[in-house]
């Protein structure tokens, strides 16, 4: 370890130059003059036969290696337990080469490693830290387990560097965790851990896999971490928690929130008083939810994050989720695309992966969806209406109409697919769907009205206006003084004659005016043919419908 200063402490001096003052750095060993590591084979058969379980141990500084530290920690063995005993520790700077194993080892007080150098793995797997526990700056080139340890009060590893993998599992952390600035090249594993007092994780960078499956979190906890997966699986979180994630994709399989739980989407690298945290080189930094089947939405708020392959289906109190900010679903594909010979043209709209799933599997459709991964059920539409329905009553709940247009379609999707509905329900769906996409397309409702009105004018034209209009006609007698007249006006006679010479523009002004009056003023006052009269009933009863149905798809896009 590259040091400038003057350590803090008696130090050996051996190996001191002109360009190297200090030399040795390592602790003296009372009441020698040189560290553990130079002492001679007597001098430190002697240091270590004066040792007894639970001893003080200062060896800052000092260069063990993994035989002088195995010497040293057998000789702190309780004969009654067989495990290393220590007191107070200091290993603050101490340069361990090759393996260190301090697995069982009960540290009766303070533990400190401080910007010590592992040079192969670090080890302490059962291991009982009766206070706090100090690796602040702590550089470890392999690496490093924990696994059921315990630390009755404060964790430090601020800046710590971890050239391998971490693991801390079932391990009782009794006060604080301190992890901000550390960077971990591997994946981190605190799984089944059981945080009491733990206020904050992080800032921190892990290039691997941060995995909290069915770790407990029983304080207030901010979370901030810039990591390629982080697996909340299980985990149970008993007060408020704010997860601030760069780059991490989410798994919260089964968590269990019993208090609010944010996630948010950190848009700007982190920093510490130090500076800027280190970052995974990862392409695209925006976190993302990849499932949250069987947990409790109750208590979740997503923000900002990529919603894009979440998996929802399953979730508890999926009504009560808050999603907020720029989220992003997957998105139906868009423009002219052809079923059964008919082209059609997709309008896009947000969905969820699980629809995506199950309409790549159906193989029914032109390509664009997004198919399920191996480990993922493709889930049917009786499943998945239920989903969409909740989705929906979130931003309805919200006052936020808009937003729940696409989940409405979604789920009236899905039930228009569903096979335990009945035929007659499906059939009206589909032409629900077909004339105005479920009141939610309005320029398919203006398209049916205009075909319609264009039909309707046709037939008046060819049909439904009589050949001349009728002209009244009065008749009376004359009786002494008394005169009595009669109106009438004649039956509409049918046109005849070619129907090239029926579609003139005389025809055609009257025939406009009748539909005009019959979609909006809902009278015309035009005298009809037969086949005339019931075609303007038919246009007053289905072409009003269809500007109804285009009106509530401008609404329900545009409502507060």
């Amino acid at each position: 370890m590259a040091a400038s200063s003057t350590p803090g402490w008696p130090h050996c001096r051996q190996g001191a130059a002109s360009d190297d003052s200090f030399g040795c750095r390592g602790r003296r060993v009372d009441p020698y003059a040189e560290c553990l590591a130079h002492l001679t084979d007597t001098d430190r058969a002697v240091y270590l036969a004066g040792l007894q379980p639970g001893a003080d141990i200062d060896h800052r500084g000092t260069r063990l290696t993994t035989e002088l530290l195995d010497e040293l920690l057998s000789t702190l063995k309780d004969p009654i337990s067989n495990r290393p005993q220590l007191g107070e520790t200091w290993f603050q700077e101490a340069q361990f080469e090759g393996d260190a194993r301090f697995d069982l080892a009960q540290f009766g007080s303070s533990a400190r490693f401080d910007r010590a150098e592992f040079g192969g793995d670090a080890s302490f797997t059962w291991a009982e830290f009766g206070k706090d526990a100090w690796f602040s700056g702590t550089q470890i080139s392999g690496n490093v387990q924990f696994d059921r340890a315990e630390i009755r009060l404060d964790a430090g590893f601020a800046s710590v560097k971890i050239g391998g993998n971490a693991w801390f599992r079932a391990v009782k952390f009794g006060g604080e965790f301190r992890f901000h600035g550390a960077e971990i090249v591997g994946d981190v594993d605190l799984g089944e851990s059981e945080l009491e007092r733990a206020r904050a994780v992080g800032p921190l960078t892990c290039h691997g896999t941060l995995d909290f499956t069915q770790a407990t979190f029983e304080s207030a906890l901010t979370i901030e971490a810039a990591t390629a997966v982080l697996r909340c699986e299980r985990t149970r979180w008993a007060s408020t928690a704010s997860l601030r994630l760069r780059y991490a994709t989410v798994d919260l399989s089964d968590a269990v929130m019993e208090h609010p739980v944010s996630i948010v989407a950190h848009s700007r690298p982190f920093f510490t008083v130090r500076g800027p945290v280190a970052e995974p080189e990862l392409p695209d930094a925006r976190a993302r939810v990849a499932s949250l089947r069987g947990a409790d939405a109750a208590h979740l708020t997503l923000i900002n994050v990529d919603l894009t392959d979440c998996l929802f289906a399953g979730t508890t109190h999926l009504d009560q989720l808050r999603l907020e900010g720029r989220y992003l679903l997957p998105l139906t594909p868009s423009g002219v695309r052809w079923r059964n010979w008919v082209p059609l043209r997709w309008t896009r709209r947000r969905t969820l992966a699980e629809e995506q799933h199950w309409r790549a599997a159906r193989g029914t459709t032109a390509g664009g969806w997004t198919s399920a991964p191996e480990t993922v059920e493709v889930l049917e539409p009786t499943t998945l209406a239920p989903v969409y329905r909740q989705l929906r009553k979130t931003f309805e709940d919200g006052k936020h109409e808009p937003g729940a247009a696409d989940f409405y379609y979604g789920e009236m999707e899905m039930r228009r697919h569903a096979d335990d509905i009945p035929w007659a329900e499906r059939s009206l769906l589909a032409a629900y769907w077909a004339i105005s996409g479920y009141g939610l397309r309005a320029s398919r409702a203006l398209g049916w009205l205009l075909l319609a009105m264009t039909a309707t004018v046709l037939a008046m034209m060819l049909w439904g206006l009589p050949k001349d209009d009728p002209k009244p006609e009065s008749t009376g007698t004359v009786d002494g003084q008394r005169i009595s007249m009669t109106t009438d006006t004649a039956n509409p006679v049918n046109p005849d004659g070619p129907y090239r010479e029926r579609l003139s523009a005389g025809r055609f002004e009257k025939s406009l005016q009748v539909v005009i009056n019959s979609v909006v003023f809902r009278s015309s006052g035009q005298e009809l043919t037969t086949r005339g009269t019931y075609t303007e009933m038919l246009s007053r009863i289905g072409e009003p419908v269809l500007l109804g149905l285009a009106v509530l798809a401008v609404r329900g896009r545009i409502k507060r």
